[in-house]
């Protein structure tokens, strides 16, 4: 078989990050692999192309067959109440989890910070740095421990695993329970203990996994079964609840409900219609609504008597003080930070991407299994232990910063006005470290404190969420000065980028926002020290909290390109609308910049990964950088040829060894019309063969099969079997396929493949224009497309990896130099052809 014929389908097997090819060294220093812009298709090696192969695919929709419409009209009829209650109980559910972690992180982050404290304060640094990393390490090992040996699908964010599911590839095991269990208490006790990684993304995978197994009311590891909205036990419905949890995972993690809506919409989700779109976002409101109010009544799980009550500053997560009047010129500083924001994030990506291949290079060809795991668990405990020394060592390289600050005793605020700055304060909850906490003298009612601070350890010395905090705290300039801010963005820089992709469930978000926070205050000290200190009037928009944030949201933008829903949720999460338009420009500029250098980081991971995606729209080059126009071409000019078909009524043996001779996930059916030419009539799965081939009780003589499909009985297979793909064991199967195979009795028995064919699969021309065949492959959510000619006899077939961009780029320029040498040779059969 040629190689071409070969490529369309796969096998049933899955890809899993231990089978995951050795990435050879010339493929590793190879150059130009991270550095691809956003608009050049991305090149594989060989062995990732053998990698790409491995995966599956799956439909969007379910195979419109006849056990299919059977089983469909045995659903109850509903007017879709069931859908919403779903997305409530999804919703409720995912909510409550995200409450839960959040609990439990800040409860271990602060015993760890509280305690540790105690012992700088008394300038013990060994016995701090003792406990510090003592205590981070121990919590690292419970985290790492589960995803190496249990679970590796539980690993670092799940995003692009879940983003490469919902555009119709089976990832394995990223739905199943125990990734689930995993996956929560490994980023509970990674975050917790201090790495420099966020929960966010886990949040977010941990949706989809609550969105899958909650919408089904089954599952195959708790051997459960229950027999609640069983109509939603089909691939559309099932992809849409994941789509729905994903995006409830982000308004949970952030509180920012038309964020999550719009984050599901734009990076997660490939298949989108208005109905959806509904549903997502009540199921986004009832998640946000539930960890409001459960973290109304509780913190740290302590009772404070406030349920119901929502206050501003504990409910939006980065809760800024006052607003800022607006200047266009802001507009000047926030294209800078766009610019920077697209560079250092561009530069995030390519270092994340070298680690990731470096890792996998280098522990990857460990030939010993336990050895391999080993190093996975040592390295997150490395980077743990080289944070816990920069928290507690770094700051002893600074001095004090003194402050003299006064408040009423009554009100308690948490502003510490500065005597010298008039307006400006330093908050209270800086950290000391060592420096004297101050001089308390009361007067007239109101207290005035001299005291100091330690800058690096106001940022390092506690947990990401609280650091950012100080950075777009509003009214103080000096609270943060150069020194500081350049060595954190430093060594948060490469902690954060090395911990990405390490063997613990870990997310990016909030050291994105941490980093572009701190060089986005940067900026902001650089223009107060250049143009003075304004409060109010004309210039008071320079302050350096509100650069931070633009800052945040520019390297943000950088790093992932997103834009309307990281415009929305990072209003959602200051609730600064004032700083609207800079958000938006500094986002976008950051956006182009960015791609010019890299792709975006989840996208680029999925490349890494080998797991295969189709863009909304293909961007194809030919030589010399030529854009090429896909509406010059056709589908049979990507289509993998010859299609190996079966027939409705098909011999046993034959099948049999259809399944052992190709890899194939999915064969055309033909039949016969009144011509006695073989048209195309469907489509079968390699599964439903299997499961067919695995039940000897639906084989038949020719002469026994029974006349017409509608008097056949389904009971003994049916949707809920062929749907779910209850497969043998891959040995017993295969001994079983060789027995058909061998044995001359099963070359006597057929198979009705009839009531299994999905008489809905689409088919296009061999002329069509390939752009639409891209269009409609893509926006139906194909697993195949048929393609036939003028009498609907098959041609060929392509499938999801005909159309990513590289095979179209190899394809069109195969064609085209082909067409070049005909016309060079004077054939009389050569044509024009035109790029673009």
């Amino acid at each position: 078989m040629s190689r071409r014929a070969k490529t369309y389908g796969v096998a049933s097997g899955h890809a899993d990050e231990d089978t995951l090819p050795t990435t050879t060294q010339t493929s590793f220093f190879q150059k130009g692999r991270e550095f691809e812009s956003a608009y050049v298709n991305h090149k594989y090696t060989d062995e990732e192309k053998e990698q790409l192969a491995t995966y599956e695919s799956v439909d969007y929709l379910p195979p419109h067959s006849s056990v299919y419409k059977k089983w469909l009209k045995q659903q109850p009829s509903r007017l879709d109440w069931d859908r919403w209650v779903m997305m409530g109980i999804i919703g409720f559910t995912v909510g409550f989890i995200g409450f839960l972690m959040h609990q439990l992180i800040d409860v271990i982050a602060e015993l760890k910070w509280d305690k540790a404290s105690e012992f700088i304060k008394e300038k013990d640094y060994a016995l701090a740095w003792i406990w510090v990393m003592g205590y981070s390490v121990l919590f690292i090992i419970v985290s790492s421990v589960p995803v190496v040996y249990l679970r590796p699908s539980a690993q670092a964010s799940g995003i692009p695993e879940l983003i490469g599911f919902l555009n119709g590839t089976v990832v394995r095991h990223i739905f199943n329970v125990k990734t689930m269990v995993v996956k929560f208490f490994s980023c509970v006790c990674a975050v917790g203990a201090g790495l420099p990684i966020g929960p966010e993304g886990p949040m977010i995978h941990l949706g989809s996994l609550i969105g899958a197994g909650m919408s089904q009311f089954k599952s195959e590891t708790l051997k459960l079964n229950l027999p609640f909205f069983e109509r939603f036990r089909n691939t559309e419905d099932r992809r849409n609840f994941i789509s729905a949890g994903a995006a409830a995972g982000v308004a949970s993690a952030f509180g920012a409900p038309v964020g999550g809506l719009l984050f599901s919409m734009e990076e997660v989700s490939s298949f989108w219609n208005m109905k959806l779109s509904w549903q997502t976002f009540f199921c986004c409101m009832v998640s946000t609504f539930t960890t409001d109010i459960f973290n109304s009544a509780f913190e740290g799980f302590k009772y404070q008597g406030e349920f119901g009550l929502f206050k501003t500053n504990k409910y939006i997560l980065f809760q800024v003080s006052h607003g800022l009047a607006l200047n266009i010129l802001a507009f000047i500083p926030t294209v800078i930070l766009g610019v920077i924001g697209g560079l250092l994030g561009a530069l995030f990506t390519f270092l994340n991407l070298k680690i990731a291949r470096f890792r996998r290079y280098h522990i990857g060809s460990i030939k010993s299994k336990g050895w391999k795991n080993l190093a996975k668990l040592m390295e997150p405990i490395i980077i743990m232990i080289i944070t816990a020394t920069a928290s507690v060592f770094l700051p002893a390289a600074f001095s004090c910063t003194p402050f003299e600050c006064s408040f009423a005793q009554e009100g308690y605020s948490p502003k510490c006005l500065s005597t010298s700055h008039g307006p400006l304060h330093t908050e209270r909850s800086v950290k000391n470290y060592t420096c004297p906490s101050g001089i308390t003298v009361v007067y007239n009612g109101t207290q005035f404190t001299n005291a100091s601070f330690n800058e690096v350890a106001t940022l390092l010395f506690v947990t990401g969420e609280k650091a950012i905090h100080h950075l777009f705290s509003r009214d103080t300039h000096f609270e943060l000065g150069y020194a500081a801010l350049f060595t954190v963005l430093a060594v948060y820089f490469l902690l954060a980028c090395w911990s990405a992709g390490s063997a613990v469930s870990s997310g990016l978000v909030v050291p994105m926002l941490f980093i572009g926070g701190v060089y986005g205050r940067i900026i902001g000290r650089a223009m107060v020290d250049l143009f003075g200190v304004h409060t109010t009037g004309y210039w008071a928009w320079m302050d350096p909290g509100a650069f931070a944030l633009i800052g945040a949201a520019s390297f943000f933008g950088g790093v992932s390109r997103l834009t309307m829903s990281l415009t929305v949720i990072m209003m959602e999460i200051t609730n600064d609308i004032q700083f609207l338009l800079p958000i938006m420009v500094a986002i976008m500029v950051a956006k182009w910049v960015g791609d010019f250098t890299t792709h975006p980081l989840y996208h680029a991971l999925l490349e890494l990964k080998c797991i295969p995606f189709l863009d909304s729209e293909p961007v194809i080059f030919h030589e010399n950088s030529k854009n090429v126009n896909l509406e010059l071409f056709t589908a049979s000019q990507a289509m993998t040829t010859p299609a190996i078909v079966v027939h409705k009524v098909e011999n046993v043996q034959r099948l049999a060894r259809l399944l052992l001779e190709t890899p194939h996930g999915g064969y055309p059916v033909v039949q016969k019309d009144e011509n006695g030419v073989e048209v195309f009539a469907g489509m079968i799965s390699r599964n439903d063969i299997s499961i067919l081939l695995s039940r000897e009780d639906v084989f038949s003589s020719r002469e026994n099969l029974l006349p017409n499909e509608e008097e056949m009985d389904f009971s003994g297979i049916d949707y809920y079997l062929m749907n779910k793909g209850y497969l043998p064991h891959a040995l017993e199967l295969n001994e079983t396929l060789h027995r058909y195979e061998e044995n001359s009795r099963y070359g006597r028995l057929y198979i009705d493949l009839s009531p299994y064919v999905n008489d809905s699969a689409p088919t296009v021309r061999e002329n069509f224009s390939l752009h639409r065949t891209y269009i409609i492959f893509r926006t139906l959510g194909l697993r195949h497309l048929v393609v036939v000619g003028k009498s609907n006899r098959v041609k060929g077939i392509i499938t999801r990896k005909d159309l990513m961009g590289f095979q179209l780029e190899e394809k069109i320029s195969d064609y085209i130099h082909e067409h070049v040498e005909l016309r060079t040779s004077g054939s009389p059969e050569t044509s024009t052809v035109t790029v673009g």
